[in-house]
């Protein structure tokens, strides 16, 4: 996988095919104090590891730690979903790709996966609302030219993506018939 979050796919006249997909961002090994009575990662340090993915987003964008510093602006979290998939266990590697669902002059919409790194199969997911802000304001601000120009190149390369199954869930409950 490259880090633009592309596939490789089979040569074609020679010359190997690049086809878009999420953005490889991360991930790491499970350790034993993430783990509950149950025997399963606690729902606490599956945000901890899906930060680690949005940290890993951000620095893509140029919109992480270091632009923070010099900037004197960053990014919020204003809204999270979390859907668990299957259990996660002491000791399990595992890896995040994320895609930009969205973005406006203030505002990115983002879906990270969270897999098993071995088999692929999806544990987690965790849709976000971030807002940029203006730290010594502490007021919603555009994005800088630049950064702004890096997060909808981004966003145009993963809207050609389809849109996963989970993105805009709400929680709800059924109404009971009795």
């Amino acid at each position: 996988m490259t880090s633009a979050g592309e596939r490789e796919q089979p040569a074609v006249g020679g010359r190997q095919q690049l086809q878009p997909g999420p953005l490889d961002t991360g991930g790491r090994v499970v350790p034993a104090d993430w783990i509950d009575y149950n025997g399963h990662m606690m729902d606490a340090y599956y945000f901890l590891a899906f930060t680690e993915a949005t940290e890993a987003l951000l620095d893509h964008l140029g919109l992480g730690a270091a632009y923070q510093a010099t900037a004197n602006c960053g990014m919020y979290t204003v809204e999270s979903h979390l859907c668990f998939r299957a259990s996660v266990r002491s000791g399990e590697t595992l890896s995040y790709s994320t895609q930009l669902l969205g973005c406006d002059a203030k505002r990115l919409h983002v879906f990270h996966r969270m897999a098993n790194a071995g088999s692929g199969a999806e544990l987690a997911t965790n849709e976000l609302m971030f807002l940029h802000v203006d730290l010594a304001a502490e007021r919603v601000a555009p994005f800088p030219a630049e950064r702004g120009a890096a997060v909808r190149a981004l966003a145009a390369e993963h809207a050609e993506l389809p849109v996963p199954a989970a993105a805009g869930r709400k929680i709800a409950m059924a109404a009971r018939r009795d």
